[in-house]
């Protein structure tokens, strides 16, 4: 298992300045999803802005939440928090690579009143439920009515929590899994926000799976054997997957000691016999091989056999 790496510098937050700080706290939790909101204010004006501090908290019902901050450089509030304590209603879309430079352009401080539908050039759509409309781009729209507006300070970057309820949600076809539920991730192709000037793509090799361990109650990194436990060969994560295995769901001593016939297997303990340390030691890395292949059942018979 890998040491924790030092030395860390320890910050608190009060001995930095406002934009020091928001730089060390916003490139370091990250990715974060990005809300495109749209608002309107009591005259009917259109806004579009995009918010980082955002994020799911609920399905049942369906909350979303976004934080237009105060911003940093000089305290102001922004239009989107000013209107939606106008008019308690917004358009919460999710936004794909295929429109981020647009997105961004979104986020130019225009004067109020200013349509940032037209100035990014987006196409806006009628809500069915709320009065802001809907940008025809994106690949998911969340139209809500706004329960609660929060505000967690008065310094610069303090945080509006703009919770909201959804009350229709608009998804592309294309997204949506062949099983009619749920979205799958390679076709939404969506961005996130990272410190700075940086943002990250979450598609191809970006995407990966982690089997969910509420599946099953799996034995923990502590009842690993000792040998596989303390592996310098083995990572954190690779400890995980192995650790997330019920109990009734390992091989046997007789599966164990079948595999030994498998050709890759019988391959390195037949080089090897006449140095045990080295054997082991290839053993451990074809477990580690099979593991990140996807194939624990095969990684856990070559890692026991790895034992001696």
């Amino acid at each position: 298992m890998p040491t924790i790496p030092t030395p860390f510098r320890t910050v608190n937050p009060t001995d930095l300045n406002a934009p020091d700080w928001h730089a060390f706290m916003v490139g370091a939790v990250a990715p974060r999803p990005v809300a495109f909101v749209s608002t309107q204010d009591a005259e009917g004006n259109v806004n579009l802005s995009p918010f980082s501090f955002f994020n799911c908290f609920g399905s049942n019902p369906p909350i979303l939440v976004f934080s237009p901050a105060n911003r940093v450089r000089d305290n102001s509030q922004k239009h989107t928090l000013e209107n939606v304590r106008e008019v308690a209603e917004c358009v919460i879309h999710i936004c794909d690579y295929a429109m981020v430079e647009q997105m961004s352009l979104a986020s130019t401080e225009y004067a109020k009143g200013v349509n940032e539908f037209v100035k990014a050039g987006f196409t806006e759509v009628a809500s069915e439920q709320v009065r802001p409309p809907r940008v025809l781009e994106a690949p998911a729209a969340f139209e809500c009515v706004v329960e609660q507006v929060v505000e967690l300070g008065t310094n610069n970057g303090a945080g509006n929590l703009v919770i909201c309820r959804v009350v229709l949600a608009h998804f592309r076809q294309d997204i949506i899994l062949p099983s009619g539920v749920g979205i799958n991730p390679e076709k939404l192709d969506a961005i996130a926000r990272l410190g700075g000037d940086w943002y990250c793509r979450a598609s191809g090799s970006s995407l990966f799976e982690v089997p969910k361990p509420n599946r099953n109650l799996g034995i923990g990194i502590d009842q690993l054997p000792e040998h596989i436990r303390t592996s310098d060969i083995l990572t954190g994560n690779n400890l995980g997957r192995l650790a997330n295995i019920e109990q009734h769901a390992l091989p046997s001593s007789e599966a164990v000691t079948a595999f030994r016939r498998e050709p890759i297997v019988s391959y390195t303990l037949n080089k090897f016999r006449d140095d045990p340390t080295r054997q082991r030691q290839e053993l451990m890395q074809l477990g580690k091989q099979l593991l990140e292949e996807g194939r624990l059942p095969d990684a856990w018979k070559v890692l026991l056999l790895a034992a001696g």
